[in-house]
């Protein structure tokens, strides 16, 4: 007020009896707001040297450390038909408990004895192998004995060629004799004839000459003959000789021929009888695929195929399972201006979904209703988001988490990084500066070194 009428209000209405318009008289209102705000700047300058720990938040959700122990779905290996359903949704199941039961829908499986007849199929084809094997020995044999008989005949040839080159020598012989007697013979005569002629001899001693020289010329004819049958004899031989190697080469060529064949026939059955041993194997297998079991130990969460009857494709989804006694973990995103900033080991304070908390960022230690974690693994290249997935585990040291903590909860996550003071937090953040890269550790090292 202007305080510039003439009618003073104090004159007229003393203000000792009034305690409020006491309080608003203009020395003791400035008085009170001067010792407010000397309180406020007297507490902010002190709250500017309160130590303040740096953190980044992040989200983030309960996973399993371990990708086996992670929520899995459980796909139909066939196509099939849904049969009978053995489990309920939320049921614990152990490891190889059957889920569900599937039959076939594809014509070539409908056959109950599929099973029985290809085993039929297998053992006739190792029969008929085994018997082309025998086949194989057989002639093996057969070229053996055709082996031993050529080498004997061989040694019978030759000894009888032999033999006929011995008798055409022999022959030869017979016949230069033949021949030297055949000369002395005509030579005789010829003498007798000359003698007869003189009157030296007498007529039936030169015709009993006559007949002597013609039986050792008839003795001639008879070895040249001989000689010659002699001749033809030893190519006989020799020709034989020849035909035996022939014949044992054309005998030897047909058995090891259908030895090969035999052998490729033979071949030929093990190979089938090993595809048959393989499908049969496959069936054998297929016929396992038919009950839907469950891999590991866990709770059903949720069927994804209902009803009886209704027809799945090779592949489809059926159920999803979630294993027990997972060792949880938290998996959280950071951005990659962040990513340095996180380390293996370094200290988290979560959130958890459903389990409240109050919590100052700046103070862990007064914070209540967080947990401890520890940071155990961070992934080498960012993520669809453009953000680098860290995955942190249970702090050991700490209070352990919630026991009815579930898979996919979610987690507000703070990373611990330094404690600096708040007016350096304060010109951090307006200047735009990173956080503190080195540990308190790390800082008290450089300083003793400095020192």
């Amino acid at each position: 007020m202007l305080n510039i009428s003439h009618n003073k209000i104090p004159d007229s209405i003393p203000f000792s009896g009034s305690k409020s318009l006491v309080m608003t008289l203009p020395l003791k209102e400035s008085q009170r707001k001067v010792r407010i705000l000397t309180g406020i700047l007297i507490a902010a300058f002190i709250m500017l040297f309160v130590p303040w720990t740096q953190n980044i938040r992040s989200k983030g959700y309960v996973t399993a450390l371990r990708p086996d122990q992670r929520p899995q779905t459980i796909h139909s290996i066939l196509a099939g038909r849904i049969e009978a359903w053995y489990v309920a949704e939320g049921d614990f199941v152990s490891k190889g408990d059957t889920i569900l039961r599937i039959s076939e829908v594809k014509d070539e499986y409908f056959d109950s004895l599929l099973l029985p007849r290809t085993q039929m199929q297998v053992d006739a084809k190792a029969l008929s192998a085994q018997s082309y094997g025998d086949k194989v020995g057989a002639l093996k044999d057969q070229i053996d004995a055709l082996q031993k008989n050529n080498i004997l005949r061989l040694q019978q040839a030759e000894n009888k060629l032999r033999m006929a080159e011995l008798k055409v020598q022999s022959d030869s012989i017979e016949l230069v004799q033949a021949k030297v007697n055949f000369d002395i013979g005509k030579y005789q005569l010829e003498r007798s004839e000359n003698l007869y002629e003189e009157g030296l001899r007498s007529l039936t001693d030169l015709e009993t000459r006559k007949l002597k020289f013609q039986e050792v010329q008839a003795k001639l004819i008879s070895s040249e003959n001989k000689y010659l049958s002699s001749k033809n004899e030893l190519l006989t031989a020799r020709i034989d000789l020849d035909a035996i190697d022939n014949d044992f080469k054309d005998k030897l060529a047909k058995a090891e021929s259908d030895m090969y064949t035999a052998m490729s026939s033979q071949f030929d059955a093990e190979a089938s009888t090993t595809k048959l041993e393989n499908q049969y194997s496959n069936y054998e297998r297929r016929t396992g695929y038919r009950h839907i079991l469950a891999p590991q130990d866990g709770y059903i969460a949720k069927a994804l195929q209902v009803g009886i009857g209704e027809t799945i494709k090779e592949g489809d989804e059926i159920v999803n399972i979630v294993p027990a006694n997972a060792d949880l973990a938290v998996e959280m995103y950071v951005e990659p201006v962040d990513l340095p900033l996180i380390k293996v080991g370094n200290k988290v304070r979560f959130i958890f979904d459903g389990w409240p908390a109050i919590v100052f960022s700046g103070w862990p230690q007064i914070s209540n209703g967080t947990f401890g974690g520890v940071v155990v693994a961070i992934d080498q290249f960012a993520g669809p988001n453009n953000q680098y997935r860290v995955l942190v585990i249970e702090d050991p040291e700490e209070e352990a988490w919630p026991e009815l903590l579930r898979m996919g909860s979610g987690a507000d996550g703070i990373a611990i990084l330094n404690d600096v003071p708040v007016w350096y937090e304060i010109w951090r953040q307006l200047n735009g500066f990173p956080a503190d890269y080195y540990t308190r550790e790390q800082k008290d090292q450089a300083v003793s070194s400095k020192k």
